[in-house]
């Protein structure tokens, strides 16, 4: 038995039923069951990385943050065909990315692109949904331009 507390009845041991890396291979996928409430439950083990700080458009600092990168990434695929997982490794394929680059402090800015950059090839509508409030379209002209430039990318 290992101490990892289980997230439903809060019950300090588990014991691991299935180890593997995950598809990027930069985590330990873990499936535990709790010898309590006999419930299953994932866990994901990650080398410790040098922190990621955020500069927000106003000049704010603040800890990179899988959680908000993963809403962003669910609002723009809401009702949309994309799995969970699917996003859940892209957030995972965008952090590596930037603790790759190696620098201490990425402006927001370099974050957005890179999740639209990711979007564009998992589905279309999501990217420009995303692309509308990340780019904070003002009129049908902006919007249409997005597309058209969407349609010239996805034409070469």
């Amino acid at each position: 038995m290992e101490r990892m507390k289980c997230p439903y009845c809060s019950q300090l041991d588990s014991r691991v039923v299935d180890s593997r890396p995950t598809s990027e291979e930069s985590a330990i996928r873990r499936r535990r069951e709790c010898p309590k409430c006999l419930r299953r439950f994932t866990t994901y083990e990650r080398p410790e990385e040098q922190p990621v700080v955020v500069i927000k458009k106003d000049g704010r600092r603040e800890l990179f943050s899988r959680g908000k990168i993963l809403a962003g990434l669910l609002r723009a695929c809401e009702k949309r065909p994309v799995p969970l997982q699917v996003l859940e490794e892209t957030v995972s394929e965008i952090e590596a990315r930037l603790q790759q680059e190696s620098t201490a402090e990425v402006p927001s800015s370099r974050i957005g692109e890179l999740v639209m950059e990711k979007l564009r090839h998992i589905d279309e509508v999501a990217y420009v949904r995303f692309a509308s409030v990340y780019r904070q379209f003002t009129d049908i002209n902006n919007f249409v331009g997005e597309l058209e430039r969407l349609l010239r990318i996805r034409s070469t």
